[in-house]
């Protein structure tokens, strides 16, 4: 189990390393780093280079997370036992964090990166995917009704512990403490990634999102 986590992780932060905004933008000539607001995201990138790159780098991040926990899912896939269904969990979100630190604090990029948003909806698709869906439901409403695309992605990552705890009470599905917990940390993490958003929007200095061609 050890051994498992360990080359997940590591193969997960390699995969989350490889910063596809600074690609994608350097294919049109620019270094994110130094345009917009120096955040290699796909946010910085749809506002300086317009909707398409960014909507790609967009959806290469999603991809990223979606295979950070997806291939230990996969190739690890049994006949579970509860137990052995917490232990795969476990494996699935090393490989899930290991990617989430790597675009975070990319070994390529003298450890910065983005906010982590795309890659945490492409990991969730596989851990959690019905809080992940109900989470970009509210990220939808949010941005449609500020703008904000920080405030938006801090109201996913509150909903999806709420969402955990929520849902048993009126519906069949059910989530392990693990699972809850996992979703706790992972909203920590994420509002803890947008430190420096949340000062500009409490202080209105935050720029809203204004659509390019």
């Amino acid at each position: 189990m050890f051994a498992a986590i360990g080359i997940f992780f590591f193969f997960g932060y390699l995969l989350g390393s490889v910063n596809f905004a600074v690609l994608v933008a350097k294919k049109h000539g620019v270094d994110i780093l130094k345009e917009g607001s120096g955040n290699p995201g796909a946010t910085n990138v749809k506002r300086v280079l317009g909707k398409g790159p960014g909507n790609l780098v967009f959806a290469l991040d999603v991809l990223k997370g979606f295979v950070g926990a997806g291939l230990p899912y996969l190739l690890l896939r049994t006949e579970e036992t509860p137990a052995a269904a917490e232990i795969h969990f476990t494996i699935c979100v090393a490989g899930f964090v290991g990617t989430l630190l790597g675009h975070c604090f990319s070994c390529f990029l003298k450890f910065k990166g983005g906010k982590g948003v795309a890659s945490t909806i492409g990991g969730l698709v596989v851990l959690l995917p019905v809080p992940i869906l109900i989470g970009a439901a509210i990220w939808g409403l949010v941005f449609l009704l500020s703008r904000y695309v920080s405030l938006s992605s801090l109201a996913l990552s509150v909903s999806l512990p709420i969402s955990c705890w929520v849902l048993p009470l009126y519906s069949k599905l059910t989530f392990s403490p693990a699972e809850f917990w996992f979703a706790g940390a992972l909203a920590a993490f994420n509002i803890w990634t947008h430190r420096s958003n949340i000062v500009r929007l409490l202080n209105g200095t935050e720029n809203r999102f204004v659509k390019q061609a």
